[in-house]
């Protein structure tokens, strides 16, 4: 097999980018400039000498049909994209690296049909919209198929582009995966609003306080455990094009503050947190996805919450945190 990783020094590449050298996997990494920060934080220079960096932009369609061409890659994961308030702020511009980007790698596995085997995606629980438009669902978790209802340009081109993936298919026969995470936490994640469950675990491990911005409850999931199901799903056997929530630990932020402080006793009373709620409803039910790839890995949140302050408490042994993500 060989891997190409767009948006590969993002939190959760760099840990798909970890377990395929682990695995001694061919791997390309693609984006616009090459940052070993995070990377750094969970692998060793060896281990990163052994993915090879290729500088693009993925709406540049023709450079990504070339980097796959040439690189002889099987296998597509794309991560590559601006977040919520990159799309706020300049929509064009969030339209070209998110939609226009997504139709470069499928135009690409179009390309080189007999030797890409898989595209997976990064598509979002943003699809769905405001906790209000779920109410219908009561305490159940929100299925598969639910209706989607996006109220960001972030959601409607993660939308458009679970539509596209299903055209490629039905037009070329591109089998793909899309994947709805939600809160993403763990080493390496350092940006986005939903960062601040990160962040509060590395400011308890400082020994600095740390209010996160919202309350309410949230689904958190372990990094390492999304990276693994990202490359499961591009190695199962599978033929069509679906997108599937991804489900880790529901629970109230004042839970995961509790699990900081149970981890790390003497962090109690630094970390808070607002009123404020996320307007993503966040109770997804993966049942499907866990029928077409098998279980997924699911790491018990105090585990990953332990996990995390550990390593950022080996960082800070090491004199190598770097906190600028903390100023909020």
């Amino acid at each position: 097999m060989k891997w190409m990783v767009t948006g590969a020094y993002g939190c959760i590449g760099s840990w798909i980018v970890k377990n395929l050298v682990e695995r001694d996997q061919e791997v390309i990494l693609y984006d616009l400039q090459e940052d070993t920060s995070r990377m750094k934080m969970i692998m060793d220079e060896n281990a990163l000498s052994q993915a090879r960096f290729v500088c693009g932009d993925v709406s540049d369609t023709e450079a990504v049909v070339k980097c796959v061409a040439d690189g002889g890659v099987t296998h597509v994961i794309h991560l590559a994209g601006l977040q919520v308030p990159s799309c706020k702020a300049d929509p064009v511009k969030g339209a070209a690296v998110n939609v226009l980007g997504t139709l470069s790698i499928f135009e690409a596995a179009k390309a080189a049909k007999e030797q890409v085997q898989r595209v997976v995606y990064a598509s979002s629980v943003a699809v769905y919209g405001p906790v209000e438009d779920f109410r219908a669902y009561g305490d159940a978790p929100i299925p598969n198929d639910a209706p989607q209802k996006p109220r960001t340009h972030y959601g409607v081109f993660k939308r458009c582009n679970e539509g596209n993936a299903q055209v490629y298919y039905l037009d070329d026969g591109i089998s793909s995966i899309g994947l709805r995470p939600w809160t993403v936490y763990g080493p390496g994640r350092d940006l986005g609003l939903t960062s601040d469950p990160t962040k509060a675990m590395k400011a308890a491990a400082m020994g600095r306080p740390f209010q996160i911005r919202f309350g309410g409850s949230i689904d958190m999931q372990f990094v390492d455990d999304v990276a693994k199901t990202f490359i499961r799903c591009a190695e199962v056997e599978f033929e069509g094009a679906k997108s599937y929530n991804l489900r880790g630990e529901v629970v109230s932020v004042d839970t995961l503050i509790q699990s900081i402080e149970r981890v790390l006793p003497e962090s109690r009373g630094l970390i808070t947190r607002t009123d404020n709620t996320i307007p993503i409803t966040p109770s997804l039910d993966d049942a499907e996805l866990q029928r077409e790839v098998g279980e997924i890995p699911e790491t018990p949140l105090e585990d990953g919450t332990r996990r995390t302050m550990g390593t950022f408490h080996r960082l800070h042994s090491e004199g190598r945190m770097d906190t600028a993500d903390l100023n909020q």
